[in-house]
């Protein structure tokens, strides 16, 4: 069963970093930050005692060849130096796998409001024996007369659709 087990840090100091890394936006969906999406998974710290601090973020991609793991990097970097932590490591983590079950509700919701279609359902982890297809929502006009134009829309991610109703095409931001 796959849950979102990434929590905001409690201490002040990994609190504070976990907000400086939940600024960045994703370059594919810049309406979205990583902490939206759920890629954001913990902050460490780590203090000699003597000021020097260095920051490891860790990350989980959408997906292992996700184009934007380099961007991501560098911009959590630089958000980070930016904000007095020039010693910062961003570590990849592909186990546990994402879902789209991490994804927040004001992310799913920011995704609407930018005419992407957000994942409806759940991911097949956690789904039964039977997996059924769910309607997919017109972002547009809210109608759910759609059908899908194509698997692979803009990016791996998405699948393109169109609207029966308004004929509008939109992205749909899949279950995975």
């Amino acid at each position: 069963m796959s849950t979102n087990t990434a929590v905001r840090p409690a201490g002040a100091q990994a609190a504070e970093v976990w907000d400086i890394a939940a600024t960045v936006c994703d370059p594919e969906i810049p309406v979205l930050t990583i902490e939206d999406l759920g890629i954001l998974r913990e902050v460490r710290l780590d203090d000699d005692g003597a000021g020097h601090r260095s920051v490891e973020v860790t990350i989980t991609p959408t997906y292992s060849g996700c184009p934007a793991m380099d961007t991501l990097r560098d911009d959590v970097v630089s958000a980070l130096s930016a904000q007095g932590y020039p010693e910062v490591r961003v570590r990849l983590v592909l186990s546990p796998a994402w879902t789209t079950d991490w994804m927040t509700d004001s992310g799913q919701a920011k995704l609407a409001e930018y005419g992407i279609a957000p994942p409806s359902g759940r991911s097949g982890v956690r789904a039964g024996p039977i997996h059924l297809g769910l309607s997919v929502k017109c972002p547009q006009c809210s109608s759910l007369s759609t059908r899908e134009l194509t698997r692979f829309g803009s990016t791996a991610c998405k699948a393109l659709y169109v609207c029966q109703d308004c004929k509008e095409p939109f992205d749909y931001f899949k279950v995975l």
